[in-house]
């Protein structure tokens, strides 16, 4: 397979850096990007990768920091994976106005600004767009309103894409994980702990119990999806939302009692 160019927001933890070593292993030229330097660094460090610190947010970003960054390196963006994200968490009625546009920022802006700024070369150069959104991108949990409705506006952004660019030759995706072990998961998992004296492995035991799988996925097992959703192999898929999360959306709830 010839090298492509592939952009990584929210590059420097969890399924973002799992991306960039699986993207990189099978040669592809990645770059990432994100807010906070020393996980870049040490993902940069550890891959290959080219660490872009900044806010991908923005379209001022875009156009001032990170193009002209990816500019020195690559005049093609190939694939981009839109993977930064979270805050947003509370009910509405917790929720202030920081807050809720924090959540909106991080998911949604983000993801926006990002494809806005790479669409000239993927159109280009008949790229794909891969969205990470959440098994909240179709349902709701439970006090996390903000992040709730960008993950289901991610959905619709990912639609729009494939929508309005397939014609030009762009593809566009979404994964929907459940339960991943990240170090965001890794925080999640602290109030249970706290609560029933777990330990960080049966936190996630417990959180899986009624998934068929009974366990999370790895970080690992996600970027292999996101692999396959951005290759040759994948070439009529567009517009498809993805779910990996050992079978979790298909348990019918009210039965659960006869389990």
């Amino acid at each position: 397979m010839n090298s492509r160019t592939v952009i990584i927001t929210g590059g420097g933890t969890g399924i973002g850096a799992a991306c960039a070593q699986v993207f990189a292993e099978q040669g592809d030229n990645v770059l990432i990007v994100g807010r906070r330097p020393e996980p870049l660094q040490a993902v940069a460090a550890r891959t290959g990768a080219i660490a872009i610190v900044a806010d991908v947010s923005t379209g001022d970003s875009w156009n001032e920091t990170i193009l002209p960054q990816i500019k020195q390196h690559t005049d093609a963006i190939d694939v981009l994976i839109c993977n930064a994200g979270g805050m947003g968490l509370g009910r509405v009625e917790d929720m202030n106005d920081q807050e809720w546009h924090q959540g909106m920022k991080a998911n949604l802006d983000s993801a926006f600004a990002s494809v806005r700024g790479c669409l000239p070369s993927l159109i280009q150069r008949r790229g794909n767009v891969l969205f990470v959104g959440s098994l909240a991108s179709l349902a709701a949990g439970p006090e996390a309103c903000g992040y709730v409705t960008a993950k289901h506006a991610l959905i619709g952004l990912m639609r729009s894409v494939a929508r309005d660019y397939g014609r030009q030759g762009v593809r566009a995706n979404a994964i929907c994980p459940g339960w991943v072990r990240t170090p965001m998961a890794d925080e999640e998992m602290q109030p249970l702990m706290e609560q029933h004296q777990f330990t960080l492995d049966e936190a996630y035991q417990y959180v899986c119990r009624d998934v068929p799988l009974q366990r999370p996925a790895s970080a690992h097992e996600v970027a292999l999806a996101c692999r396959f959703l951005c290759s040759a192999d994948a070439s009529m898929i567009t517009g498809a939302a993805l779910v990996i999360d050992g079978g979790a959306a298909v348990v019918d709830l009210p039965t659960l009692a006869f389990t």
